[in-house]
């Protein structure tokens, strides 16, 4: 089938560096995977994954049709021997690394399996990535949670993002309260050691980045707000909320990958100054309440209420206020958000209500993308190419 043309010119995005590249994504089974699998494919990569079986039922990877695109493995990145020899069969030039138990909450049930995985799984990728000859770059995907936050757990609802403390820079300190954001936390230094210690010397590019809350079509993972706003419309309830008033910064799930995929594809091209710590963070004005957001999904979904969950005890920690300092990869990388907040929320209700009615996944993906790569054309940002004549509309 030939491509709309649209599509075939968000495939041209990133310079073409990646047409013909061979790339390893870990988690590849997950939400983020999936859609970079997916534009990965589109760029004409050659896409390899390794992860355990796709996480929720459904499944974006398995809606998409991705299963059919990417060579993929199945395998826990606690399995060295497994994560080794996959890596070592694929010999790609590019890993990108998302494998990950990221649900804040999931870590204080699964303290131990959360460290395991989060910290153990990115020394076995090393370890695999050492023994790999084929191996030039690599990207590291933690979290913005890797700081040291020491905001109050009492910090008044409904403050804003900025008016807290300053959003957090790359030389921060790292931490973290709970198990996740620890993990994270130790992931990043995990990743300046290697980098330091073996990788720099075999001439392989080593980042990390650093991102945090993104939304879009096709995540169900438990836990989130978008998730819990489309199984709630699907059943014909009322969406609960648990913080309605938690105020957070948001951007959509192509915002932190066109990142990830631009900084993969200028390590592969050898600039200098990239093997470091990146923060992909939105702009400050797209800090909303949870409230707000649900509020916004509802409206373009064109379905469902919501109401407060009840305040209950021992509820775990988690932090009021987060946000990130994005100047550094605007300034060096040109990577500056393409949609706001906004279009984000509607665009990925959009998403949804087309697959409720029966739309194609992997079509609603391509559309997407498509349409961010117009609008960050537009902008002139320099992982997209030259300005488009017109650029994709809004989501009806």
């Amino acid at each position: 089938m030939t491509p709309d043309p649209a599509t075939a010119a968000a495939g041209a995005a990133f310079g073409g560096l990646y047409d013909g590249r061979r790339v390893l994504v870990t988690g590849d089974t997950g939400f983020k995977g999936a859609w970079l699998c997916g534009w990965l494919a589109d760029l004409g990569a050659v896409v390899g994954g390794y992860a355990l079986d796709p996480p929720t039922d459904p499944s974006l990877f398995v809606l998409g049709g991705l299963d059919g695109e990417v060579a993929h493995v199945a395998g826990d990145v606690r399995d060295l021997t497994t994560l080794a020899a996959a890596t070592t069969t694929f010999a790609p030039e590019l890993v990108v690394h998302l494998a990950a138990q990221p649900i804040v909450r999931a870590s204080y049930d699964d303290p131990r399996g959360t460290f395991d995985i989060n910290v153990m799984g990115l020394v076995n990728l090393f370890e695999a990535v050492r023994a790999c000859p084929s191996v030039r770059a690599v990207v590291v995907v933690t979290s913005d949670k890797c700081y040291e936050n020491a905001d109050p757990v009492d910090e008044p609802a409904g403050a804003r993002c900025s008016a807290a403390r300053p959003p957090f820079v790359e030389d921060d300190p790292l931490g973290g309260h709970d198990p996740y954001s620890a993990s994270k936390g130790c992931a990043e230094i995990v990743t300046a050691a290697y980098r330091r210690s073996f990788c720099a010397a075999a001439g392989v590019r080593v980042a990390s980045a650093r991102a945090g809350n993104v939304i879009g079509g096709g995540d169900w993972a438990v836990d989130r707000i978008v998730p819990d706003c489309v199984r709630a419309l699907g059943a014909g309830e009322p969406v609960v909320v648990r913080r309605p008033d938690a105020v957070r910064p948001w951007q959509h799930v192509l915002e932190p990958l066109a990142g990830y995929l631009w900084l993969g594809a200028r390590l592969l091209a050898g600039d200098a100054g990239l093997d470091r710590a990146w923060n992909l963070g939105p702009d400050p004005a797209a800090c909303l309440a949870v409230g707000e957001v649900v509020t916004a999904f509802l409206a373009t979904y064109g379905a469902g209420s919501w109401l407060a969950a009840p305040a209950t005890a021992g509820e775990p920690h988690e932090a009021a206020v987060l946000t990130l300092d994005s100047a550094l990869v605007a300034q060096r990388l040109g990577v500056r958000p393409v949609w706001p907040v906004a279009e984000a929320v509607a665009r990925t209700a959009a998403w949804y209500r087309r697959w409720a009615d029966g739309g194609d996944a992997r079509a609603a993906m391509r559309a997407d993308v498509a349409a961010f790569v117009a609008a960050a054309r537009d902008a002139a940002l320099p992982w997209a190419g030259a300005p488009t004549s017109a650029t994709a509309g809004r989501p009806a």
